[in-house]
């Protein structure tokens, strides 16, 4: 863990302004930092518990600090590449153990391991969160872990040069394990802190903010899906339409989830500006097949509608160009990617259709509030959900079984440090 905290302020100052590239972005991405217990773990656990519990977390924020590094320096890796350490999945094995062995002395409903200071360093800010003596704390912050795990591996994958369409479906299952992981968090875990520790927890942890990361993740798994169809001939109108009209109302929930929270500077800021360029990319699309579908149509008045729908596509398109660049120039700035995938497409049919609406219709030039003036998208009903997650709550027996035979396997003695 020392090894990031503890460079130089020039260096610190560097990577607090820029970020790679970043086709995913998150407010707060959490690792573990290792503290010293001064209590012991608790009345029920034993010593070879803690020293278990211990162990693992060490070895977490190892791996983890290594993959901290890799997503805010963001580059055109390719996802199997990890030269530096274990890549994702291995992390994510041992955040799944960890949470095993740390929801044994809570399994019958007990709300914290007693005398332990739960202590975890904000790599975006480089600053350490409040230490919290709570079992489901820690728990909450291994969901959320998890979830930056999995948009670090699909950041990767959509920076790669052409990822194929067995990658793009992959990154959907990825994107439904990461909004499950939160979904988790909110519902199983958040109401299991006492109140008197909900108002310490950090602003990342809010239920508002995991709201936005879960929605977060269902539109970038719906985007994916669009970007497929939009590749297909066997692919309808209807069906783009419908794809495109479910993302932005995904990003919509998110915006909204994030509404109450401070957002006047920083991460969460920028976060805030991430949001809202992509809802607008979102709308563009969403009111480009609309206008589209409508236009499929014989009557005068959904040739209008569609026409209407068009101009209010192209100046979402707008917003969402100068909203990517308020996004790159906000603190930490970042590098945009190159054009790619549906945004490509949009910036391509959209200006040239535009134009060719208003050649054939020289009124449209004075249409003024178009925007205002178009009818309200579609509200169909959400077909993607969180993939259900469910804690690994393992009787204590099965554990010191897996405990020793990794322990005969590596040779590794644990040692007593939280």
């Amino acid at each position: 863990m020392g090894c990031l905290l503890s460079t130089t302020s020039q260096r610190k100052k560097e990577s607090a302004e820029t970020l790679g590239e970043l086709a995913i972005f998150l407010p707060g991405l959490r690792i573990p930092k290792t503290s010293d217990p001064s209590l012991p773990i608790g009345q029920r656990s034993t010593e070879t518990h803690l020293e278990r519990l211990s162990t693992l977390r060490a070895r977490i924020a190892a791996i983890a600090a290594q993959e901290a590094h890799a997503f805010l320096k963001a580059d055109r890796t390719p996802p199997s590449s990890h030269q530096d350490g274990p890549p994702p999945a291995d992390l994510n094995e041992l955040l799944e153990e960890y949470l095993a062995v740390l929801l044994v002395p809570v399994k019958d409903g007990s709300q914290s391991i007693e005398g332990v200071q739960f202590s975890w360093v904000n790599q975006s800010s480089r600053t350490e969160d409040p230490c919290i003596s709570c079992a489901w704390y820690e728990v909450l912050s291994v969901l959320h872990l998890m979830a930056s795990l999995c948009f670090s591996e699909v950041n990767r994958l959509f920076l790669s040069s052409a990822p194929e369409d067995e990658d793009k479906r992959g990154s959907i299952d990825i994107l439904l394990k990461a909004a499950g992981y939160v979904d988790c968090a909110v519902r199983e875990v958040l109401p299991r802190i006492p109140l008197h520790l909900r108002k310490d927890l950090p602003p990342d942890l809010s239920e508002g903010l995991l709201r936005a990361i879960c929605h977060q993740a269902l539109a970038l798994a719906v985007d994916v899906q669009l970007g497929i169809a939009i590749d297909s001939p066997k692919a309808t109108l209807a069906v783009k339409r419908r794809l495109a009209c479910e993302m932005a109302k995904h990003w919509q929930q998110a915006q909204e989830s994030i509404a109450q929270i401070p957002c006047t500077q920083g991460w969460r800021f920028k976060y805030q500006s991430y949001i809202k360029c992509k809802c607008a990319e979102a709308n563009a699309a969403a009111y480009y097949f609309h206008g589209q579908f409508l236009d499929e149509s014989i009557t005068e008045r959904s040739v209008d509608s569609g026409a209407i729908a068009l101009l209010t596509a192209e100046e979402y398109l707008k917003e969402c160009i100068q909203g990517g660049e308020a996004f790159n120039s906000a603190p930490p700035r970042s590098s945009p990617p190159a054009t790619w995938g549906n945004m490509k497409f949009l910036s391509k049919v959209i200006p040239r259709d535009a134009q060719n609406k208003r050649r054939r219709n020289p009124a449209l030039n004075n249409q003024k509030s178009v925007v205002q003036s178009a009818q309200p998208l579609p509200d169909f009903i959400l077909a993607l959900k969180p993939d259900g997650y469910d804690l690994p709550l393992q009787e204590e027996s099965s554990l010191d079984e897996n405990n020793q035979r990794r322990d005969e396997g590596d040779g590794a003695r644990p040692h007593s440090e939280v």
